[in-house]
């Protein structure tokens, strides 16, 4: 297993928790997500809600590991999941009639990753 250097209890346990659900489901992933998230802080992943605009269509599922800026608009509902979320993102997200879940609600309520779309 490789070896976590974050301090952060609840980035510990959602990096565990995220290999655990990936082994056991035999899906890459949540083991990719996991490996995003566990690199350094300053190579951590930040997506602007534009680039999500962009990058979905209407009512697909996202998900971010890191976290997700509120630079730009949304114009369309997207569900989006990610480590953290600004203020303003979030507003902007649920103003556009999208969900703003954690990596570790979305990997519960979608222990097969179908349908879940990386971006970062």
């Amino acid at each position: 297993m490789k070896k976590v250097r974050a301090t952060n209890p609840e980035l510990i346990t959602l990096i565990r928790s995220l290999r655990k659900k990936s082994h056991e489901n035999q899906v890459t992933i949540w083991r990719y997500i996991a490996d995003r998230v566990s690199s350094s802080r300053r190579r951590r992943i930040a997506v602007n809600v534009s680039r999500l605009n962009r990058h979905t269509k209407e009512g697909e599922t996202v998900a971010v590991p890191g976290k997700v800026l509120g630079a730009g608009i949304v114009d369309h509902p997207i569900n989006v999941a990610a480590f953290a979320f600004s203020d303003q993102a979030r507003s902007k997200i649920l103003k556009a009639k999208g969900k703003c879940l954690s990596i570790k609600a979305l990997m519960e309520k979608n222990p097969k990753g179908t349908n879940v779309k990386v971006i970062g």
